[in-house]
This record gives structure tokens, sequence and C-alpha cells, in this order.
């Protein structure tokens, strides 16, 4: 009887969204092809591929092991893989010019548990099931300074560039200057953003802001996967709350207000008529 020896083994590159890109295979040794190194050991793999004809929605998942020589926690928790390009190859590897890709897309939601992730796989027909159209509400859709916003956000008043003078809870508890010039508040449902540090590059939405024996604290709404340190130069943007009263009379921005502030809301819709009383449109008086 003939011993089958079989020469396929599968090699992943994963393009971050600030253009690292990694490579991994699930050989015992590393392959090389299209100039990138894939390196084995990470203990990487990918459960079966779901594929189906027309626009149906691939699907599958790939799991491994946290490791400072792979993946690293405080990358996933920093949002670094969030949305990352993925391409999955199936490649003989005693000749890696004969290969054929089996899944193309992006990285879904990210599970991490006991020094392990889980990630799910999200294929290029995926984008075709998510809702379009804009939705009809009190609350302004856009981002504070995007283009739909308009907003300058970097005009005097609405920025302040300052150096961390304490850091409590992994980061998510950032003590600044007094900052006197800032109504209190200011920077509630805004964002601070780490301009220096292991932190650098990472944004996180500022929850709720407090006065501190003549410090501001900013709580964040989560820790900014690397943690940051006392003299670390941090942006803090002003918070929107995406009301028409803060554009208006925060930002002076009536014209660019993308919600519609003067829709009826559930109480509205769900009235019916009564038998009792005059029922003429107006307002009704007690007593």
């Amino acid at each position: 009887m003939s011993e089958v020896i079989t020469t396929r083994a599968r090699a992943w590159a994963l393009r971050r969204a600030d253009g690292s890109v990694l490579g991994f295979t699930d050989h015992d040794r590393d392959l090389s092809f299209d100039g990138r190194v894939f390196r084995a050991g990470t203990g990487m793999t990918a459960s079966a591929i779901v594929q189906g004809t027309g626009l149906a929605v691939d699907n599958t998942e790939a799991a491994g092991a946290l490791s400072d020589a792979a993946l690293r926690e405080e990358d996933i928790l920093a949002g670094r893989y969030d949305g990352a390009e993925l391409t999955i190859w199936e490649v003989d590897w005693t000749d890696p010019a004969w290969r054929r890709v089996l899944f193309r897309g992006t990285l879904g939601e990210i599970t991490r548990a006991g020094g392990a992730f889980n990630a799910e796989l999200r294929g290029l027909t995926e984008p075709l099931s998510q809702s379009g159209g804009r939705v009809f509400g009190a609350l302004c859709p856009a981002v504070l300074g995007d283009a739909a916003c308009g907003f300058d956000l970097d005009q005097p008043g609405f920025v302040a560039e300052v150096d961390l003078l304490g850091v409590g809870e992994g980061g998510s508890v950032l003590d600044l200057p007094e900052l006197p010039d800032y109504a209190a508040d200011w920077f509630v449902d805004g964002q601070a953003r780490f301009l220096t540090g292991a932190a650098s590059g990472i944004a996180v939405p500022v929850r709720r802001e407090e006065r501190v024996g003549g410090l501001r604290r900013l709580h964040l709404w989560s820790v900014p996967g690397f943690a940051p340190v006392i003299g670390d130069r941090v942006r803090v943007e002003a918070g929107c709350d995406k009301r028409f009263q803060t554009c208006r009379f925060k930002f002076l921005n009536t014209l660019n207000f993308q919600g519609f502030p003067h829709v009826p809301g559930d109480d509205w819709l769900q009235a019916t008529p009564r038998a009792d009383g005059g029922n003429t449109g107006g307002k009704r008086l007690n007593g």
C-alpha cells in the first residue's frame, strides 16, 4: 500500500488599518510568497469555511494564542484589528507558487479568554447585509467634525492638548490641568486622543468628568489597550450629545444639524381619541 503524503497548508495575511501586515501559517515551518513571510508556530487555526454561490455571505472563524510574537491582547483592546483585511490561502508548502485563495474579507467580532482569541471572519458580501438609508430621529446621526457635520474642531475653544498629570484604573481615568477656560462637562461625549506614549494614536470616548483638587478628571468609557503614563500628551475634544440644543448653543452649527428635532415621539403615535373632555387638539389644562 503506497503512503499518501499531503503537502497542503494554510496561510493568512492580515492587514490592519494602520498599514501593518502580519503573516501566519499552520505549517510547521515558515512560508514565503508575494514578498511576505508567513510565520509558523503562532497557534493560529481556522474552522471550515462556508461559502455560497451568488450573494450569499461567506462565514468562518479563526482562533489562536495571544502572544508577543503574534497577536497581543493590548493591540486587540486598542482596536488595531477592528475591520482588518484578511486573505487566506491554501498552499503547497513544497512549492508556494501553487496556491489558491480560500477566503478574502475582514475581521469581525473578536473575543478573548484564557490567553487565546477567537475572531469572526466576514466575507466580501457582508456589507450587503447592512441596512442603508437615513434614520429619522430627533438626534443627529453625524459624527462631530465629519463631512456631514461640517464643524471645524480645530478652532480655538473646542480642543485642548495637555500633558497627563495622573492616570488611574488602567488608563480609563485621566487627570488633566484644570483648564478653567472650558465649562464644566465640556468634554463629556467627546474623545481623549493620545498623541504620545504607548497609547499613541488611540482615541477613547469620554463618559464623564469632574473637578478634583484643582484638576480636571476625565472618566473614559474603556481602557485604551495600552496604558498611558504621567507625562503623555493627550488631545481632548469637545463633546456632542447629538441634541439640537447642543448643536445650536454650543457649536453654533444649526444649519448642518442632521437630525429631526420636531419629529413626533412614541407617545404622540400612541395617542387615541378620548370620550371625556374637549378634544379640540389644543393643550389640556388641569384644574
